[in-house]
């Protein structure tokens, strides 16, 4: 017999007597703690769904403990760019004590009859949905005023005229850059004199 848990947001498949690695629980030390399966496959008839509901799966919390170190690098080629991260989650291991189907050899009948009764409040939800439904168009009515309010877009900044003026000079009439001469040497028969 085997189960399939959900916890800390991943499922996980356990058998009597295992003992598994998962997400940190808050429990301490040498408790039980209890996690209820998604699915219990016993002597080969499998438990999915209602049958399942009332199935249990304890297990008992044997230590907290870090995990490996990962680490995160993050590079930019060229750029300078380099960042180095690490990360050890906090892990629980426990060791699966039991695997209950106390009540879950529901008969048929009984499924059907849970079927049946959780119809009707379905169809009670959408009637109380019908009223929110008038309340929208109540919404809407200041909504359609808004479109009469445009704004007018945003004229262009006069900036951008002046800079097609400078373009058009001619070259001739630019100045060049000045240069700097550059220094004389002096000469030997010079610092003689």
């Amino acid at each position: 017999m085997y189960a399939v848990v959900k916890t800390g947001g991943k499922q996980l498949k356990v058998e009597k007597g295992m003992t598994e690695v998962v997400e940190k629980l808050d429990v301490p030390v040498g408790s039980s703690v209890t996690l209820t399966p998604l699915f219990v496959s016993d002597e080969g008839k499998a438990l999915v769904g209602a049958e399942v509901s009332s199935a249990t799966v304890t297990a008992e919390v044997v230590e907290h403990f870090k995990g490996d170190k990962v680490v995160i690098f993050k590079f930019k080629k060229r750029k300078g760019y380099k960042v180095k991260k690490g990360h050890r989650q906090n892990l629980t291991r426990i060791l699966v004590t039991d695997i209950s189907l106390t009540g879950a050899k529901a008969t048929k009948a009984a499924a059907a009859k849970a079927e049946t009764a959780a119809k009707p409040a379905a169809k009670k939800a959408p009637a109380a949905k019908k009223p929110a439904a008038k309340k929208a168009p109540v919404a809407k009515k200041p909504a359609a005023a808004k479109p009469a309010a445009k704004k007018a877009p945003a004229a262009k900044k006069p900036a951008t005229a002046a800079k097609p003026a400078a373009a058009k000079k001619p070259a001739a009439a630019r100045k060049p850059a000045a240069k700097k001469p550059a220094p004389k040497k002096k000469s030997p028969a010079d610092s003689a004199e």
